[in-house]
């Protein structure tokens, strides 16, 4: 499997580019409009054809280059069920798998950052966790109908429950790491390791953050695929 987790400096994001170098079929996980550009060059110099574009949700930091990747490369754009997002090539479930050649991409629910949202558990080692679960931390649950408890049943109850051994590769980090392990993130994870679903509640009601700075932004445009950024620039 060729995998590679691609970074965009301005918010923070990860991106993943997965693709089976036999069929030389790929996806790319949480592309970023901004490095559009990057990303279809990487493609192009590997001889990847991209099949899917996956989204983990609908991201409020930043706008999803789906829209334009679809557009230079016919390929599917992936939404988790029940997203706002009318534009979806196909929404996917808990459970579904999409195959990439010889790779399957199996869908895990986690909601509770946002109303929809789903990681991947990428040929049964590796789970992207999108805004879920990071390294030490996890996606704030204080706007797009999030919830801490829904939140914390998820990741304890369908990502704490994979093998130790699984690496976790999140949708962001603001430290500079770059994967963990469940078992890592079982045991050292503050939001989370010693702590009850309560205690998770009143500490994640209390974070006071403010609000991603592209929010009013990103959250409309990427309910349309992003778009209305392509379209206005």
């Amino acid at each position: 499997m060729l995998f590679r987790q691609l970074f965009d400096q301005d918010t923070w994001t990860y991106t993943y580019l997965i693709a089976d170098p036999q069929t030389r079929e790929a996806a790319l996980v949480d592309p970023v409009i901004e490095k559009v550009e990057r990303d279809f060059q990487l493609l192009k110099e590997l001889g990847l054809k991209l099949k899917f574009c996956i989204e983990t949700h609908v991201h409020a930091d930043h706008i999803t280059g789906t829209g334009k990747l679809r557009e230079l490369t016919n390929c599917e754009g992936i939404v988790p069920e029940n997203a706002q997002v009318s534009c979806a090539s196909r929404l996917i479930k808990h459970g579904d798998v999409l195959q990439v050649g010889n790779i399957k991409i199996q869908a895990i629910a986690t909601l509770g950052h946002t109303d929809s949202h789903m990681a991947y558990l990428v040929n049964g080692d590796r789970v992207l966790t999108g805004d879920a679960l990071f390294i030490r931390g996890c996606g704030r649950t204080d706007f797009q109908s999030g919830d801490p408890g829904t939140l914390y049943d998820f990741v304890t109850q369908n990502l704490f429950t994979l093998p130790d051994e699984t690496l976790v590769y999140p949708g962001h980090d603001y430290r500079g790491q770059t994967v963990s392990t469940i078992g890592e993130e079982k045991q050292w994870n503050p939001r989370f390791a010693g702590r009850t679903r309560d205690q998770f509640i009143e500490l994640m009601n209390n974070l006071n953050l403010p609000n991603p700075k592209k929010i009013m932004e990103a959250v409309p445009a990427n309910e349309q695929c992003g778009q209305v950024a392509i379209a206005s620039s």
